[in-house]
């Protein structure tokens, strides 16, 4: 178990620094949809270092192309940002929990009434 945190938190300095080394307009618009996938789209540190780690290639690839910061997140960023999480249902905490209250409700008609 150790040792999978040890490589979670490898993966997160690493992500950490290629987005210390975007251009800082990119480097300002990335930091901030990670701060908000964090706070909105995930619940576990497995899927949301891969969603971090594919924003963090969107960004790079769009200053290597000179891509316009309006031109990933369009006019509305939460409406880009909320589209963008909705590309990782299994990790996203809210879908987990939804599934799990269905679960127990299912669970719950099962049991027989008892008087």
């Amino acid at each position: 178990m150790t040792i999978h945190w040890i490589e979670q938190k490898r993966r997160y300095r690493q992500v950490k620094a290629r987005v210390g080394r975007l251009p800082e307009n990119y480097r300002i618009a990335c930091s901030a949809l990670e701060r908000y996938s964090w706070y909105f789209g995930n619940g576990t540190a497995d899927g949301g270092m891969d969603m971090i780690e594919d924003l963090v290639d969107l960004f790079e690839q769009a200053a290597a192309d000179g891509t316009p910061i309006r031109s990933i997140v369009g006019e509305d960023p939460v409406e880009f940002a909320e589209a963008f999480l909705r590309n990782y249902p299994e990790s996203h905490w809210s879908e987990k929990e939804r599934r799990r209250l269905t679960g127990d409700i299912e669970r719950a008609e099962a049991v027989p009434v008892t008087d």
